[in-house]
């Protein structure tokens, strides 16, 4: 845990690496989630992304390097977080510290998170910054995973 960690608005430059670290087929199963291809993944983040306007959205720097992202947006059971990083950066306690520093960002709340019940780093990371489990969710589709309800009150 020595990296140094800034959050910053996404550039355009660091989508082409979030589109490699959401190919990571490893990454894919920890998450429950679907790789997109270029074009869905390019739509995606323009529209749904960096053209919703009720979106926040920034790029965790780990000592300067981009280490993933991390959002927030408006859904139909609240405000919604999420994030990724890069799998050659797990385990240094980066997410956790983005999470934090960006739960200074949104302060809406209550917060809610949508993660894989099988994800248990992923709730450890939620769990450290406060959020609680709610609720499990059976998720159908080409993922049929039971995802784990959390928020921050």
């Amino acid at each position: 845990m020595t990296a140094d960690i800034q959050l910053r608005p996404v550039e355009s430059a660091d989508l082409p690496i979030f589109y490699e670290h959401q190919r990571d087929a490893e990454a894919a199963r920890m998450a429950a989630f679907v790789s997109r291809d270029r074009a869905a993944f390019d739509a995606h983040w323009a529209t749904n992304v960096l053209g919703n306007p009720a979106a926040v959205t920034r790029t965790i720097l780990a000592g300067g390097q981009v280490a993933g992202h991390i959002g927030s947006w408006p859904d139909e059971g609240g405000r919604q977080i999420g994030y990724w990083i890069g799998k050659t950066y797990w385990g240094q306690g980066i997410a956790t510290r983005a999470l934090a520093e960006f739960l200074h960002v949104v302060t809406e709340r209550p917060l809610y998170a949508h993660v894989a019940a099988h994800n248990s780093a992923s709730i450890r990371v939620l769990e450290k910054c406060g959020f609680r489990f709610e609720r499990e969710e059976s998720v159908e589709g080409e993922h049929a995973v039971v995802e784990h309800v959390v928020v921050l009150p």
